[in-house]
């Protein structure tokens, strides 16, 4: 038996690898060989070259009878090495979660308190994901990530991901705040029936009430302040198999924007999958399902016949706009925002028959 009279003693951390590559070459020994002296395969000596291997306790025993190298030596040598790479491995996941917890809108997220105020030199690494409720950024990336999610929305939109998954997750926090029954259609299709008439009542009152008859129907209805570098308009998606959930933010300020929004994406609860992440700007932009559900909110607040009947008379006054919602029951503010969208008045006209909206704080 050799006498393990040799000491290596690096001053840094280098794979076991390349050591026992050295001491083999030095006793002019090739790994086939090495691997019968030592009982062990040639494939697991290898891998052990190659660094994909560990050296265990008993290997450096076998090391240190064929080479004379002690086992203590092999072991901390393949301790150095792991720990190096660990170090490595943390320090660029830090450096990642670092330049992620960067890419939110943590000044404003702190405004609103759903996260603690940056202390100098801290990151805001931990809040954030406490506030997403994951362990890391790689469970964040799962469970959030835009890659990952099924969003859908215009390919014009334009909201920063990093700032819509934080609004999305707002409303997704209020939405388990809220006590739901169990989602029923045939109830949430009631519910939008009288939802309809709320469109004539003033805010607040009108929207906690739309929230209560939501919630009946099993739907969490959320109103959630725009972030900054978001500009979406309203969401829809499901929690679970029995709890849909539609977010709107209110970001256009006035009622017709806001109710057509909260109808559009309950189309999408009513007539897509509960798979997908419904995100939208209110953009015609051709796809499929948006096309869907702007026509069914459309139609379910002006009826095709109620519509027809309109237009065919070709006078878009105050006083015309005003009898059509009267008969209706719909807020007038709804009837000029058809107009300006089918381009049957322009942008800048009739607007005063809209009701203007802010948030409390403004």
């Amino acid at each position: 038996m050799a006498t393990a009279t040799n000491r290596y003693e690096p001053d840094y951390a280098v794979p076991p690898g390349w050591v026992l590559k050295e001491r083999l070459e030095a006793h002019g020994m090739t790994p086939a060989e090495f691997a019968r002296r030592c009982g062990r395969s040639a494939k697991h000596i290898s891998e052990i070259l190659a660094g994909k291997a560990p050296v265990e306790p008993r290997t450096a025993l076998q090391f240190e009878k064929v080479l004379g190298v002690a086992a203590e030596i092999w072991l901390g040598i393949e301790t150095d090495y792991r720990l190096q790479q660990s170090r490595a491995a943390e320090a660029q996941e830090a450096s990642v979660a670092s330049t992620w917890s960067r890419s939110f809108p943590v000044a404003e997220l702190a405004n609103r308190g759903v996260i603690g105020n940056r202390v100098r030199g801290e990151t805001m690494v931990a809040p954030l994901l406490s506030f997403f409720g994951v362990a890391s950024v790689e469970a964040w990336q799962v469970k959030y990530g835009a890659a990952n999610v099924a969003y859908r929305h215009s390919p014009k939109f334009k909201s920063d991901r990093f700032a819509l998954a934080a609004w999305l997750r707002l409303g997704e926090i209020a939405a388990v705040g809220q006590t739901c029954s169990d989602y029923n259609d045939s109830a949430f299709r009631a519910a939008l029936t009288q939802l309809r008439r709320l469109t004539r009542e003033p805010a607040p009152k009108s929207l906690k009430e739309a929230q209560q008859l939501c919630n009946l129907s099993g739907v969490a209805l959320a109103l959630i302040k725009p972030l900054p570098k978001t500009r979406v308009s309203g969401a829809a998606w499901w929690l679970s198999t029995r709890r849909p959930v539609i977010a709107l933010s209110a970001r256009h300020k006035t009622d017709d924007h806001l109710w057509f929004s909260l109808f559009h994406e309950a189309a999408h609860i009513l007539l897509h999958g509960k798979r997908s992440v419904f995100v939208d700007e209110l953009q015609d932009d051709g796809n499929d399902l948006e096309t869907q559900a702007n026509d069914w909110a459309a139609n379910f607040l002006l009826p095709r016949a109620a519509w027809r009947r309109f237009r065919a008379g070709g006078a878009y006054s105050r006083a015309d706009v005003r009898a059509c919602a009267e008969e209706q029951g719909i807020a007038p503010g709804i009837v000029v925002g058809r107009l300006q969208h089918e381009k049957l008045v322009p942008w800048n006209q009739l607007n005063d028959l809209k009701v203007g909206l802010r948030w409390a704080e403004e």
